[in-house]
């Protein structure tokens, strides 16, 4: 048994059933999934298709999603604006 892995980005170039097929026959231990591109839809239809690849083969292959990054979420604030200040804590 190999203990290196290869892991693959599913994209756009590679987001049917038949191509993530080719992937797993080619060695693909593990499909990544990137969440910083694409609808939760999109990502839904390339998770069902893997999930039918791997039936159809009978092979397991690991499934890496990858969140996005870190980014600056916020809201409103209460009186329309706050003061960001270096080293306090604000939530």
């Amino acid at each position: 048994m190999r203990k290196t892995k290869i892991v693959a980005t599913l994209g756009p170039a590679s987001d049917t059933q038949e191509k993530m097929m080719q992937l797993i026959q080619a060695g693909m231990d593990v499909a990544r999934m990137n969440f910083s591109h694409g609808t939760h839809e999109e990502q839904l239809a390339k998770f069902k298709a893997l999930k039918k690849a791997r039936e159809t083969l009978g092979r397991h292959v690991a499934i890496l999603l990858d969140t996005k990054g870190p980014e600056v979420r916020l809201g409103l604030f209460e009186g329309g604006k706050a003061e960001l200040v270096k080293g306090n804590s604000f939530i």
